[in-house]
């Protein structure tokens, strides 16, 4: 049986975050930074730490900035000797340790939706499974755990379900009285997650025209027939959706607080 550590990881890195402006006017939104490194990489290392370290990044606004990032990371973080006129002999002084990732960065336009750009690496999968994820989004999901999960339960997908805290305070009243102030209570409900892990045949479910949205009609017609599989991850969950979403996770990482922190 194929070694659930082997299968690539599938990121969308896109779209154009429209409703975090104040950061992605000149960045793609996996390019914000949480801490002192983009989200992108924080989401990078939850794989990591599970043995996942082949990434297939699905580019599209600015998504040269991602490739720049990653092709001068080494040079801009460590010290450097270069011999102007004879730059074969450059010599990096490496004070730490990289990870040993192997990165696709494929184009996959400009205003393609995500079905689209997941069909248009195909190519890039070579094995039975793979794994897929938004470039915005942080948990302290175990990602060995939905790989097998996947496998036990056979179905051509399986997505992560979570309960992040409700956007707003409830009351709760007893006639004109207020009685309880619930400051941003847990959800009941179980939302996507974002973390999937599919069957390699789901390919054939997708469209590379732009208008494919892998949340709409692909997944689904996977519920419709019984093909599609939740993972209940009840720990830690939060997407970077808006300038307060960066703030916060922010904040929690600077007061030490960063429950996904690899």
């Amino acid at each position: 049986m194929e070694d659930p550590s082997s299968w690539p990881v599938v990121i969308l890195c896109g779209g154009q975050g429209t409703r975090l402006r104040e950061e992605t006017e000149y960045k793609p939104k996996p390019m914000v930074t949480i801490g002192d490194q983009p989200i992108l990489v924080h989401i990078m290392r939850t794989y990591a730490k599970y043995g996942h370290k082949r990434f297939i990044l699905c580019l599209g606004y600015k998504g040269e900035q991602i490739k720049q990032y990653f092709l001068t990371r080494e040079m801009m973080s460590n010290d450097l000797t270069i011999r102007l006129g004879d730059r074969q002999h450059d010599k990096l002084h490496r004070a730490r340790v990289e990870e040993d990732w192997e990165i696709t960065f494929a184009e996959t336009g400009l205003k393609a939706n995500t079905g689209a750009r997941i069909k248009k690496i195909e190519k890039y999968v070579d094995t039975d499974h793979f794994l897929a994820t938004y470039g915005d989004g942080v948990a302290d999901i175990d990602i060995a755990k939905l790989a097998g999960f996947h496998l036990k339960q056979k179905t051509m997908g399986t997505l992560s379900g979570v309960r992040p805290p409700a956007r707003f305070g409830l009351l709760e009243i007893e006639g004109s009285k207020i009685t309880q102030f619930r400051e941003k209570p847990i959800m009941d409900e179980y939302v996507n997650g974002g973390y999937y892990a599919f069957n390699k045949s789901f390919f054939g479910r997708l469209d590379e025209r732009d208008g494919c949205v892998l949340e709409r009609e692909p997944l689904g017609r996977l519920a419709k027939e019984g093909q599609l599989s939740i993972y209940k991850n009840d720990g830690f969950w939060h997407m970077m959706d808006t300038y307060k979403d960066f703030q916060d996770l922010n904040q929690m990482w600077d007061s030490g607080q960063a429950k996904w922190k690899v």
